[in-house]
């Protein structure tokens, strides 16, 4: 039985993209986590978004499925947009903020870099990859 989660990849106006630092540890990531019962990926990351950022989003191009290596995960991760809500920290993140690629902090989970830099590969096909 697979674990399923979903991610979000938002880029502002200039490219810079929007990274969440987690409260339960020192690291950014990728506004999302696990898809609940009943759940379609999709509505599972407007819905992590909104609980870790504060902003509404909508969902703009799957980016990639990806498997993890140590256990049965399957991870989606979309490009999305906002359109609402105000950028805030949560219950779940203790900071949002956008970063230029090249000033992603050292701390931001490998994982998640390697998504951002297939979104920025610009291909309409998604990616299928293991980590």
């Amino acid at each position: 039985m697979f674990i399923l989660g979903a991610f979000a990849i938002i880029f502002d106006e200039h490219g810079s993209v929007l990274l969440c630092h987690r409260r339960d540890f020192d690291a950014w990531n990728l506004p999302g986590g696990g898809i609940e019962n009943g759940e379609l990926p999709t509505e599972a990351v407007i819905r992590e978004v909104k609980e870790e950022t504060g902003l509404e989003v909508e969902i703009k191009q799957l980016v990639g499925v990806y498997g993890k290596r140590d256990r049965d995960e399957l991870v989606f991760s979309f490009i999305c947009s906002p359109i609402g809500g105000l950028l805030s920290a949560t219950d779940e993140s203790s900071e949002c903020r956008y970063f230029r690629i090249e000033h992603i902090p050292a701390n931001t989970i490998s994982i998640h870099v390697e998504r951002i830099k297939d979104a920025l590969k610009s291909s309409h096909q998604p990616i299928f990859r293991r980590h």
